[in-house]
């Protein structure tokens, strides 16, 4: 199991933080370039599946997967979305997303009279914790 990277957007699709851990492959384009393609992408897939959805959908959109990976998605409350692409064989990602949002976000940036919501995140013991988490998660492997 491998966790690839970690994208984070605030509610106005602004690229609030980017972490990268076993990516191989680079895309070839700057992060925010890259950040600005996947906010898009998001918007237009969880549209689709509101308007296209047979049922009523409470969830929305959790992940799409591909032949080589699975981008695992999550968005808050307050419009915060998580994006995190893995390989095929993570399980439990939802949940680990829910507890960097709660154990890490909220406690190291929400908490924090230093930052400001809706800006990039630069506290050094927010990016420390996630690297933690994210190592410690069973989905992790170096």
């Amino acid at each position: 199991m491998t966790i690839h990277n970690l994208y984070m957007f605030d509610r106005q699709g602004v690229l609030m933080y980017y972490g990268e851990w076993n990516r191989k492959r680079q895309s070839g384009m700057t992060i925010e370039e890259e950040a600005k393609l996947m906010y898009g992408m998001l918007y237009s897939i969880k549209n689709f599946v509101s308007k296209m959805s047979p049922t009523d959908v409470r969830e929305g959109f959790q992940c799409y997967r591909t032949s080589k990976y699975v981008l695992n998605y999550f968005e808050t409350p307050s419009g915060v979305k998580f994006v995190m692409n893995t390989d095929l064989n993570s399980q439990g990602v939802r949940e680990l997303l829910q507890t960097i949002n709660s154990q890490i976000y909220i406690e190291y940036c929400v908490k924090n009279p230093a930052y400001k919501s809706g800006e990039t995140i630069q506290c050094e013991l927010f990016k420390t914790k996630l690297d933690e988490l994210v190592k410690q998660s069973p989905i992790f492997k170096s």
